[in-house]
């Protein structure tokens, strides 16, 4: 079935999600919203991708939020159906068991904000703006923003955030720890291209426990997590792709000594 509001494409192991609604603000509909989870669903189960890319890219907006249109008539019933689905895709991005890269190329607002922070990596382009506006129009997130937004950046910049509705640069967001990387807009998504290119290089086992082990660090004490490592680290030395990388590194470093 054909997506209506996103455009998908593999190259070189890096499989790319990008949100065009078909106007300057990509809005989180509940359409654009199940689409997400179906294409998160495809792409974490295709072989041939390593790393998966989230962007608004080429357009002005990563995500503005949710479509105010459709949630103005909600009810209580309505805003938790709605909520709950927001919910469950992030939930889904977050146990995905390949790195998703938020490349943030534009207006990241309310619920856009929220997506991002589902992301394992945020890369800012210097055109960024990001806010949670939700106050200003009577609401706060539903996307678990108010939980997952102090452990990024901390309470005081999260309460500063939330509570002035402002919005702040890429600048700022790299100030704050909200993104990762900051680069230029004239070469954004080339920069985005070559930094998942750098990851899906690797072998898909050690991100992904990486990426499982890294996530749960934060609600298991240390000595749990430890073992957790352990576990996972012995585990990988009954893998082809470890045997094969470390074969090669000792190729290369035999070589590079002959010279």
């Amino acid at each position: 079935m054909p997506y209506k509001k996103l455009h998908i494409e593999i190259i070189d192991r890096v499989g790319s999600i990008l949100m065009q609604s078909g106007s300057r603000f990509n809005k989180l509909s509940i359409t654009t919203l199940r689409e997400l989870k179906r294409a998160f669903g495809e792409l974490e189960a295709d072989p041939a991708v390593t790393v998966i890319v989230l962007s608004g890219y080429p357009g002005e907006s990563f995500a503005v939020g949710a479509d105010i249109a459709q949630m103005r008539d909600f009810g209580p019933a309505e805003g938790f159906a709605f909520a709950e689905l927001g919910q469950s895709l992030f939930a889904q991005m977050e146990e995905c068991g390949k790195p998703i890269i938020g490349a943030l190329n534009g207006i990241t607002m309310g619920g856009g904000c929220d997506l991002a922070l589902a992301c394992d990596i945020r890369l800012g382009s210097d055109a960024l703006l990001f806010a949670h506006p939700g106050a200003k129009l009577g609401i706060i997130t539903g996307f678990c923003g108010t939980q997952k937004l102090p452990r990024l950046v901390g309470k005081n910049f999260a309460r500063e955030i939330f509570m002035t509705s402002d919005p702040y640069t890429a600048a700022d967001g790299l100030r704050m720890g909200f993104i990762n990387r900051l680069f230029p807009a004239a070469s954004f998504w080339d920069d985005v291209v070559a930094f998942a290119g750098r990851i899906a290089a690797h072998p898909v086992e050690p991100l992904l426990y990486g990426k499982k082990i890294i996530n749960a660090s934060e609600d298991v004490e240390l000595k749990s997590g430890c073992v957790m490592e352990l576990g996972a680290f012995s585990s990988l030395f009954a893998t082809e792709a470890r045997a094969e990388k470390m074969q090669s590194f000792l190729n290369r470093k035999k070589n590079h000594g002959t010279r």
